[in-house]
C-alpha cells in the first residue's frame, strides 16, 4: 500500500459554506494559486450546478491553475454531472466528484429513496462522470451513520461502475477515533475491488474530532484525507489540512506516511484564506495560531532560550513564519525592503513593488519601526485587493461625546471626485452612509472587528468587515491603518467594490 496520502482541499467549496463566508471568482483564483503552491494534489473548487458565479470559478480556475487536480462537485443528477464536467474539462486532471446519502435517516427524510433507488442512482452517476474522465471520486454522504453492510454494498457497485476514488464521509461529525478507525479497516477488507481504488475520508469537526479521526482513517488504509485550510466548512467546519500535515510530519516515527505538501506555505496560505474570507484565526489555533510559537512562562522560555526543542515540536520557519533581526523604518531603502520581502516568501512584480513601497514608506512616517506583521499587511492588502470602482480619497469625522457624529466622505471613481456627508450612530455608522450616498447603494453592515497587528500606541489596526445588500450574499471588506476610522472607511470602500465587481454586467457564459 502507498505511503502517501493525497490531500483533497475543499476549502473554495465546503470552506466557502461557513456562515459569512463569501469569495467572489478573482478571490477564489487567488486561493487556488496559492493551494497549488502549497503542493495539495486535489482542489474542489466549487459546486457548478449551483449557481452561474460557482460555475464560472470551477472553470476559471481548471483553465489557469496548473500543477493540480481541479474537481467539480455533483449530485447523482445527470445535469449535475454535466455541469461540473463542462467546468472542469479543461483542467491539467479534471475530476468529478459525484456524492449521495446513504444512511437511513438520510434516505428517510431527505431523500425520500429507498436503499435500492440509492443504489442504482450511485451506479448511474459513476457511469456518467465516467463517460467524461477517467478520474471520478464518489462519496456516500453520512456515511459514518450508514448500515455498514449497505455501505460497504454501495461502495462496490460504485468501484464497479468505475470510482477511481471513493469517500467516506463522517457528515455531521458523529465518529470518534477508534470506532472511526476500525470502520474504514472493516471497509478495506470487506469491499470487493477496494484494493483497485484510493480510499478517502472527509471529516466534520462538530465534536472537535475531524483531525484526530482522518489520522485514525490513515492508520487503517485510507490514503486520500479532504479538509480546509483553517479547518473552515458548515457548522463547526472541517478537518485542517495545516494540523493533519504537520502531524503527519512531526510524528513520521509512527505514521510512516508523507504529503507532497510544501510546509513552508502553509502560514501563507492560512493568512491568505483568513483575509479573504474574514474568518480570524484564533489564537491559539494550532500550527497557524498567533500564539502557536509563543511562550510567556518563565520555565518555558527559560527551556526555549537554552533549546528551542524542550517547549516546540515544530519550528516557526517550518510552517513558513519568519522573523528577522532587519529593522526597517523610514530611512530603509527599496534594496532592503525587497530582500526583507523575499525572505517572507513575496516576490512582487515590478508595479507591485512600486505601490507596495510607496505603502511602506507612508507608513513609516507615522510608525518607528515596521514589523514583519507590519509588512506582511499592507502588502497583502496592496496584492490581495478587489478591482478598484471607488477609491478613498479623504476623510473628515467629527464626533464625541456630546456631538453627532458626521462624517465627510471624498471617493474617486474614473477620475471624478464625488463627496458626500452624512450623521449616523457613530463615526462608523457615519462613514458608512456617507459612502452609500455616493455610490446609490444601502448596505447592510453584518460585521465589523478590529485587530491591532502589532502591540504600542501606533500599531496598525486591521479592521474587517462584512455587508449585505440583498441579505444573502456577504462581502468581506479589509482595511488597514494606524487610524481605527481610516481603516473602517477602507474596508467598506473595499467591500462595496467586491459588491460592484460581483454585479457588474457579465458576458454569457458559453457552454462548450
Amino acid at each position: 500500500m502507498s505511503q502517501r496520502v493525497y490531500l483533497f482541499d475543499t476549502t473554495l467549496r465546503d470552506g466557502e459554506q461557513s456562515p459569512g463566508a463569501s469569495l467572489n471568482v478573482d478571490e477564489k483564483i487567488q486561493i487556488a494559486r496559492q493551494l497549488a503552491k502549497l503542493g495539495v494534489d486535489i482542489i474542489e473548487a466549487g459546486f457548478p450546478i449551483s449557481s452561474p458565479g460557482d460555475f464560472e470559478a470551477v472553470r476559471t480556475i481548471a483553465r489557469e491553475v496548473k500543477g493540480v487536480a481541479v474537481a467539480g462537485l455533483a449530485r447523482t443528477h445527470f445535469e449535475d454531472i454535466d455541469r461540473a464536467w463542462e467546468a472542469v474539462r479543461h483542467a491539467e486532471q479534471a475530476r468529478i466528484h459525484t456524492f449521495i446519502s446513504t444512511s437511513d435517516i438520510h434516505l428517510e427524510h431527505q431523500l425520500r429513496m429507498t436503499r435500492e433507488q440509492v443504489l442504482e442512482a450511485a451506479v448511474a452517476a459513476v457511469k456518467r462522470a465516467k463517460s467524461y474522465t477517467a478520474d471520478v471520486e464518489f462519496s456516500t454522504m453520512d456515511a459514518s451513520r450508514s448500515d455498514l453492510d449497505y455501505l460497504c454494498q454501495v461502495l462496490a457497485a460504485a468501484i464497479k461502475a468505475g470510482a477511481t476514488v471513493v469517500n467516506i464521509p463522517d457528515t455531521v461529525g458523529y465518529a470518534v477515533p477508534e470506532e472511526w478507525g476500525k470502520f474504514i479497516d472493516t471497509i478495506c477488507h470487506k469491499v470487493e475491488g477496494i484494493e483497485k481504488v484510493i480510499v478517502s475520508v472527509h471529516c466534520h469537526n462538530d465534536l472537535g474530532l475531524a483531525v484526530a479521526n482522518s489520522l485514525a482513517a490513515v492508520m487503517n488504509g485510507a490514503r486520500q484525507v479532504e479538509g480546509t485550510i483553517n479547518g473552515i466548512g458548515e457548522r463547526a467546519g472541517n478537518a485542517a489540512l495545516e494540523e493533519l500535515v504537520m502531524t503527519l510530519r512531526t510524528r513520521k516515527d509512527l505514521f510512516s506516511l508523507y504529503t507532497g505538501v510544501h510546509t513552508e506555505e502553509i502560514y501563507r496560505t492560512s493568512r491568505l484564506v483568513s483575509n479573504l474570507t474574514g474568518m480570524k484565526v484564533q489564537a491559539n489555533k494550532a500550527v497557524v495560531g498567533k500564539n502557536a510559537f509563543a511562550h510567556e512562562s518563565g520555565i518555558h522560555q527559560d527551556g526555549v532560550i537554552k533549546e528551542r526543542t524542550t517547549y516546540e515540536i515544530m519550528s516557526p520557519a517550518m510552517v513558513g513564519i519568519s522573523k528577522s533581526n532587519l529593522v526597517l523604518g523610514k530611512l530603509s531603502g527599496r534594496h532592503a525592503f525587497r530582500q526583507r520581502l523575499e525572505e517572507l516568501g513575496y516576490n512582487l512584480s515590478s508595479e507591485e513593488l512600486k505601490n507596495a513601497f510607496a505603502r511602506f514608506k507612508k507608513l513609516a512616517d507615522k510608525k518607528r519601526d515596521i514589523t514583519d506583521d507590519d509588512l506582511e499587511a499592507i502588502i497583502e492588502e496592496e496584492i490581495r485587493k478587489a478591482p478598484h470602482t471607488y477609491t478613498l480619497n479623504y476623510l473628515h469625522i467629527s464626533s464625541g461625546t456630546t456631538v453627532v457624529p458626521t462624517a465627510t466622505v471624498v471617493l474617486q471613481r474614473d477620475g471624478q471626485r464625488l463627496e458626500e456627508a452624512a450623521c449616523g450612530n457613530g463615526p462608523v455608522d457615519a462613514i458608512c452612509k456617507a459612502v452609500d450616498k455616493i455610490t446609490g447603494m444601502s448596505c447592510t453592515m453584518v460585521n465589523w472587528g478590529i485587530n491591532a497587528i502589532t502591540s504600542g500606541k501606533d500599531a496598525l489596526g486591521d479592521v474587517t468587515l462584512k455587508i449585505t445588500m440583498d441579505g444573502q450574499k456577504v462581502y468581506v471588506g479589509r482595511g488597514i491603518s494606524t487610524d481605527i476610522l481610516d481603516a473602517s472607511a477602507k474596508a467598506y470602500v473595499n467591500a462595496v467594490n467586491k459588491l460592484v465587481w460581483d454585479n457588474r454586467p457579465v458576458e454569457k457564459i458559453d457552454i462548450e
